[in-house]
């Protein structure tokens, strides 16, 4: 199977059974989407296919042929941050960063699909990713600023 990676073109051989998130952190070394819960309720392993949100613990990567996939090692430009990454950091919308990265990638989703309108629309759409360490109040303010509200 073939699909681009962050814009770099893959081509590999992957069981019928692995998920994009084992694809990606086992077979391609990209190990900033993590493993939580492997069952699609916490929001860790969130990417970006096709420009669209989905829990990569979920989708199986033999279903992904010609996709555009993009994660959290693929938004910066360079040394240049994703402006919802550096809203993180001025925001400081973490604590132990775990759920860090499906956060961020979440939230940029968030924005693209036209969802951050106000703090509410903003934890309604983010509600499927969990922060075990309660830094929501924070996170919610990242986006609202990386979305120019804030």
């Amino acid at each position: 199977m073939s699909l681009s990676v962050n814009g770099d073109r893959h081509t590999v051989t992957v069981d019928n059974r692995t998920s994009l998130l084992d694809l990606l952190r086992e077979h391609l070394g990209l190990t900033g989407s993590k493993k939580g819960c492997n069952a699609g309720a916490c929001g860790a392993c969130t990417v970006l296919v096709d420009g669209r949100r989905v829990n990569s613990c979920l989708t199986l990567a033999v279903r992904l042929e010609g996709a555009e996939v993009t994660t959290i090692e693929g938004l910066a430009d360079g040394d240049r941050l994703h402006p919802l990454q550096q809203a993180f950091i001025d925001q400081d919308a973490f604590q132990c960063g775990y759920c860090t990265p499906g956060q961020i990638m979440s939230g940029v989703g968030c924005m693209q699909e036209g969802h951050s309108g106000s703090a509410e629309e903003i934890r309604e759409w983010m509600s499927g990713n969990i922060c075990r360490c309660g830094c929501y109040v924070k996170i919610v303010r990242a986006v609202e600023q990386a979305a120019g509200r804030k």
